[in-house]
């Protein structure tokens, strides 16, 4: 962490599943020697995700909707933007502000760190900007087909822009930036609204209820652990070369929608139960059939992937039950 010593770290989304992470990675060190500006618009989650953290002189909260410009005077030396709305129920029906978080956010950070001495800028992207595949590993140069005429695009397409904004800004103002392509992240501080799979297959086990499958599940899929995810992130701040994108991904946890599925219901004794989808339903769904990453990039970097996704999911599991 030597690279970080002594400086101030603004991190974006704090309060969601991958921000949280990322904080509680960096005060996890209690030797290192900065400060964690965790950003969010909800305080009372605050409260309750970092409580531990509260007497730690490091760690400070601000709550604040990045789509309005900050209201500080800090030099924030490193900024990490993680925030924005992945869960597909948004998409559906707040498509403008998903949108918003990512490119007017986005715009106001930089604008923010270019008047305060930023050092490096780190933008979270995601792998859906790699759109629909043809079947090949998801390489960092790799550009598939988004539908753009499709408010479902909202997430990629906005992800997408925003990675141009960035290269705009380092190209006529010199802004240092790295952009990390997480895969299909999981872990155990999902919020209640969150509908993407992996949550929505947890919380019916935890009810004791059997999993209920909207589709066949034949989408093969990269998944991340989010505390791995959150060591990739750090290290690609750490370590990326500037303007470069790196995937994240756990390249041994490689598994189907339904697979997911039937692992969790093996881990918590339930059933795999097949129902038909609406069509309000369908509007959500992703079109993408293989998003497979490679990681050769990343773990160039000196990071690997070190999960075990079937015990991951079953520790989780115990967690949210205080087994």
């Amino acid at each position: 962490m030597k690279e970080l010593e002594r400086k101030n770290i603004l991190i974006t989304g704090a309060t969601g599943l991958i921000g949280t992470a990322i904080v509680r990675h960096l005060l996890s060190n209690a030797d290192a020697d900065y400060d964690i500006y965790a950003v969010g618009r909800n305080e009372q989650r605050a409260h309750e995700r970092f409580a531990a953290y509260e007497k730690d002189s490091r760690f400070h909260f601000l709550c604040h909707d990045v789509t309005q410009p900050l209201q500080e005077n800090i030099t924030f030396h490193y900024i990490i933007h993680a925030a924005s709305n992945a869960s597909p129920s948004f998409f559906a029906n707040n498509p403008v502000d998903v949108m918003m978080s990512n490119i007017l956010g986005t715009k106001n950070l930089l604008d923010y760190g270019r008047q305060h001495n930023m050092e490096r800028f780190l933008f979270v992207s995601t792998g859906e900007i790699y759109g629909k595949g043809d079947g090949r590993v998801f390489e960092e140069t790799y550009q598939g087909y988004v539908d753009i005429g499709s408010a479902r695009s909202c997430y990629p397409m906005s992800k997408r822009a925003t990675e141009t904004l960035c290269a705009a800004y380092a190209e006529q103002y010199g802004v240092n930036f790295v952009i990390a392509r997480p895969t299909h992240v999981y872990g155990a501080e999902f919020t209640n609204e969150d509908n993407r799979v992996f949550a929505q297959f947890i919380r019916n086990v935890l009810k004791r209820e059997d999993i209920i499958m909207k589709s066949r599940g034949e989408q093969l899929r990269s998944w991340c652990s989010v505390d791995d995810c959150a060591e990739a992130i750090v290290c690609i701040l750490q370590k990326g070369k500037s303007g470069e994108a790196y995937n994240v991904a756990d390249p041994e946890s490689n598994y189907t929608i339904r697979e997911l599925a039937e692992m969790i219901a093996s881990i918590a004794g339930c059933k795999v139960i097949m129902q038909s989808s609406t069509e309000e339903e369908k509007k959500v769904f992703n079109p993408v059939d293989k998003s497979v990453f490679s990681t050769k990039k990343i773990e160039a970097l000196g990071w690997k992937a070190k999960g075990n996704m079937y015990e991951n999911i079953k520790a989780i599991i115990s967690h949210l039950r205080n087994d």
